[in-house]
């Protein structure tokens, strides 16, 4: 299976996250893509180079005002002062235009440079430095040129960094930028027809995609994920009562885990997804990759071993459509590309991918 890559993710340095008010190390890393990449090289994959992308395809999926943000993030910061005085060396939002804030009026886009991260992001440990849009913007690139493949010769993986299927259609956050799985699913909806089904497997629910095709029934959303009952981001979303809206309606299924949930559970809800997908028609799929379910993962409670991801690439072949792996979570850096290699070779080991 092609491999997408490029090498401008290298530009992202997070530079940490603030969690609870606390500058903590982070843990979306640079080096979660080259290690994936070293052992997808080891395995025998071949390398692609990302093609660049019109951006009038590549940001069809996000509101203008959120692209033209991100933009121009940084050389706003740098050149407010705010570098050296207080010292912030990335942009950090400190106010959010809060529904208990602003109420039915609508949100002004506010002049002062420190208040207007806080109108595009959601959370405080999304760090935006000086590289930061020139990587997310080409990980989108990785996502439709992997999407291009799989147009053409039926599957492809995007090694997409940063992440991004936490992205909604305005907001960002979640150590994500633009939503490339989501870029991904609009390219083959585009190219093939519908519906297209982006399902996610990665242990935090895949929220940007579920909000960006919310009332749209030709892209069906399905995500197994760790439950945001039992405490885990994004808190806020990810329920099951949660099934779509207007035209939009029954085309999202959300499969919520209990911490602790290994290969059974997991395994079965993503047969559970799998099955939905076909069952509705889906001519193409986009799998949101993280490998964060896995047992020993830091930024996540469940418990799924490689012979489940292995499993788990076996069961999505069986819809025998063009199918986009794109890299989301995942953040233990001796495990990570040992389980994206179980995932694809699960996978391609199933007769009908051939």
């Amino acid at each position: 299976m092609p491999i997408v890559w490029s090498d401008l993710h290298r530009l992202h340095e997070p530079g940490g996250e603030v969690f609870v008010g606390v500058r903590t190390p982070g843990t979306e890393l640079p080096q979660r893509a080259e290690k994936i990449r070293e052992t997808l090289e080891a395995a025998g994959a071949p390398i692609v180079l990302a093609v660049e992308h019109d951006d009038a395809e590549a940001l069809a999926v996000h509101d203008p005002a959120l692209v033209d943000y991100l933009r121009s993030a940084w050389e706003a910061w740098e050149a407010s002062g705010l570098v050296s005085d207080p010292g912030q060396d990335r942009v950090v939002p400190y106010l959010f235009p809060h529904a208990g804030l602003v109420g039915a009026l609508p949100v002004v886009p506010p002049e002062s440079v420190a208040a207007r991260a806080g109108a595009f992001c959601f959370d405080t440990m999304t760090l935006v430095g000086p590289g930061t849009w020139r990587a997310a913007r080409a990980a989108v690139d990785v996502a439709l040129t992997a999407a291009d493949i799989a147009i053409d010769k039926g599957a492809a993986y995007a090694l997409c960094r940063p992440p991004g299927h936490h992205v909604t259609r305005s907001a960002f956050g979640g150590s994500c930028y633009l939503n490339n799985s989501a870029a991904a699913a609009a390219r083959l909806r585009g190219a093939l027809g519908g519906p297209v089904a982006l399902l996610d497997i990665d242990a935090h629910h895949g929220n940007g995609a579920q909000s960006i095709f919310w009332e749209d029934a030709s892209v069906l959303t399905g995500s197994v994920h760790v439950d945001p009952g039992s405490g885990w981001f994004p808190h806020f979303l990810g329920f099951a009562d949660e099934t779509g809206g207007a035209q939009g309606q029954g085309a999202n299924l959300n499969l919520p885990l209990q911490p602790g949930s290994g290969d059974h559970p997991w395994v079965e809800a993503i047969e559970q997804l799998a099955s939905w997908a076909k069952d509705s028609g889906c001519q193409a799929l986009v799998v949101a990759l993280g490998v964060d379910a896995a047992g020993g993962d830091p930024e996540a409670p469940l418990a799924v071993t490689p012979g489940g991801f292995a499993a788990a690439g076996r069961m999505l072949a069986e819809l025998r459509v063009p199918t986009v792996f794109v890299q989301e979570g995942g953040y233990d850096l001796e495990a990570i590309g040992p389980l994206v290699v179980e995932t694809l070779s699960g996978f391609e080991s199933a007769p009908w991918s051939e």
